[in-house]
């Protein structure tokens, strides 16, 4: 039985069909978390005493589910959980005012929502005794831990992380199709992932100047990045042919990018999506680079984790599939050449 192709109409309509359904799957995952941005669980402090704080935990309680309030015994230790990317910012009340610490280099977006927050938390007319009205009590503001000056809201930094996965992704592809195997990819992926944090660096540090740190581990957080996305790509392509390929091109681009919240923050994503983008590289790559730029690699730990196991089992799949023992799936063979034993006769 002869199997005919199926017809260039046919063809014509998948493609008419898959049209609307890619276009709906890609603006779902770019759009839809953009579009609902709203703290969710947000970590920040409270500083205070226990009469000049309490209005300011009701009304934060009001906002239920909102935020994640820590609260500290002054503002120098508000000041070092900010340093050390345990919260956000913190607001620190008086009886005069109130000054509100924040941090433009985590997030210029949620350093802008916090700001916003604090007069609706200076006055309540439930508090006893009754607290002056807001027009009355002065919010200073600072920002504990700046953005680049060159990029105060952020814009170049979050405009990095693309670029990175299209990277990761187009490197895995192209060492993907060349013919070495086995140790030569596995260097070749760690050379060329080496080679772009260089470049990268060059780029948003050296000319861009957006980039604060030292240079050298803003290159190496960069490269990393290349790697965990590049290897990932190779070795799902090892484990499910093309299809494992595609698979990890797809899975980083359309699902790792949006997710990752570089413009904004994980905590204002919606859940589980905030969730989830930690836990993949580009979001995972966001977060560590600012903890290298801005925060002298407080809070890195996580995030190198997370790009590390991602980079290690591309390399252990690329491994596995490439320099286990042969000798265990190929027969062995008996040597055929052996000189034969001749009786001589007397």
């Amino acid at each position: 039985m002869v199997m005919r192709k199926p017809r260039r109409p046919m063809r014509l309509l998948a493609c008419v069909v898959a049209a609307p359904v890619i276009a709906f799957a890609a603006l779902a995952a770019f759009a839809w978390p953009s579009a609902r941005l709203e703290p969710r669980s947000l970590p920040i402090a409270v500083v205070g005493s226990t009469q000049t704080i309490a209005p300011l935990l009701v009304r934060l309680e009001e906002r239920a589910g909102a935020f994640d309030v820590h609260v500290y015994p002054d503002g120098a230790a508000a000041k070092r959980a900010i340093e050390d990317r345990q919260v956000y910012g913190a607001f620190v009340a008086t009886p005069t005012g109130m000054t509100v610490l924040t941090s433009s280099a985590a997030s210029p977006l949620v350093a802008q929502q916090i700001v916003a927050v604090a007069p609706q938390l200076v006055a309540h007319p439930s508090a006893d005794p009754p607290v002056r009205p807001a027009a009355a009590r002065p919010v200073n503001i600072v920002d504990v831990v700046p953005a680049d000056a060159h990029d105060p809201r952020g814009a170049a930094l979050s405009s990095t992380v693309l670029p990175l996965v299209l990277t990761g992704v187009l490197t895995g592809l192209i060492i993907a199709t060349l013919t070495v195997r086995g140790l030569m990819q596995m260097g070749a992926l760690i050379a060329a992932s080496a080679a772009a944090g260089l470049a990268a660096a060059t780029v948003v540090q050296s000319w861009l100047d957006v980039l604060s740190g030292h240079w050298i581990a803003n290159a190496a957080v960069l490269g990393l990045t290349v790697m965990a996305i590049s290897t990932t790509v190779v070795g799902l392509g090892w484990l499910l042919g093309r299809a494992g390929q595609v698979l990890g091109a797809l899975l980083m681009v359309f699902v790792g990018n949006p997710f990752s919240g570089v413009s904004a923050a994980p905590e204002l994503l919606p859940q589980p999506v905030g969730w989830i983008g930690r836990f993949l590289p580009p979001g995972a790559a966001a977060e560590l680079l600012r903890s290298s730029a801005f925060f002298g690699g407080n809070g890195a730990a996580e995030p190198a984790i997370v790009l590390s196991v991602w980079a290690g089992c591309g390399l252990l799949l690329i491994a596995e599939k490439t320099l286990r023992p042969r000798w265990r799936s190929q027969p062995v063979h008996v040597a055929k050449h052996v000189p034969s034993i001749q009786s001589v006769r007397p």
